[in-house]
């Protein structure tokens, strides 16, 4: 279902990703969502899963369109954006070869439907991605700062919030994940349907 050649493209990307990501940020950047992905859709690529690939999704395939877009708006405005989702793209202090490697956030979205598609989505994913999204969500709580904010624990894009506190700031990005996740599998669920692409 999955050719040869894309599992081992993936395969050889993902193993230059891994290291220079992790001396440019370290481990604990690898908690990101869109990271998460990444390693889970190879691995759903490799087992050829229905079920990963379909919880990648919905882990991120709403998050990730967003990176799109952000990132094409600051093409168009040549700079940073009223977003900011992407403007760690634009900092000279990351090394130029890491910026180009999360490029990777254009292709993800679009890589992870493929594979749904190619695969099938698999109705029950929404219900095993949650637990697993908000258990990394609250590692990412205990194990990140303010400073770095991996997924946005701490506050809305890369600043640390102080105007609620920090656990109810937690709550509410738990809601809104789940929210959107939920989103993200009903609106697969619908379109996969229709064209017998689910179960």
């Amino acid at each position: 279902m999955i050719p040869l050649w894309f599992k081992l493209s993936y395969l050889v990307f993902v193993a230059a990703l891994i290291p220079a990501y992790t001396l440019e940020h370290g481990l604990v950047n690898f908690l990101w969502f869109s990271n998460v992905a990444l390693i889970g859709g190879l691995l759903a690529a490799w087992l050829e899963s229905r079920r990963v690939a379909s919880m990648m999704a919905v882990a991120v395939a709403l998050l990730e369109m967003a990176w799109v877009f952000d990132f094409l708006l600051s093409l168009a405005l040549r700079g940073p954006t009223p977003l900011g989702i992407v403007d760690y793209m634009y900092n000279p202090d990351i090394a130029l070869h890491v910026r180009l490697l999360s490029l990777y956030h254009l292709l993800l979205p679009f890589v992870l439907f493929w594979m749904v598609w190619r695969l099938g989505y698999d109705s029950m994913a929404w219900r095993f991605w949650v637990p697993t999204g908000c258990a990394i969500l609250l590692v990412t709580f205990v194990l990140s700062t303010p400073e770095r904010n991996i997924n946005w624990v701490w506050g809305p894009g890369g600043e640390a919030q102080d105007w609620t506190s920090p656990y109810a700031w937690f709550a509410i990005v738990v809601f809104v994940c789940v929210s959107v996740w939920w989103l993200t599998h009903r609106g697969l669920l619908v379109v996969l349907r229709s064209f017998g692409r689910s179960d």
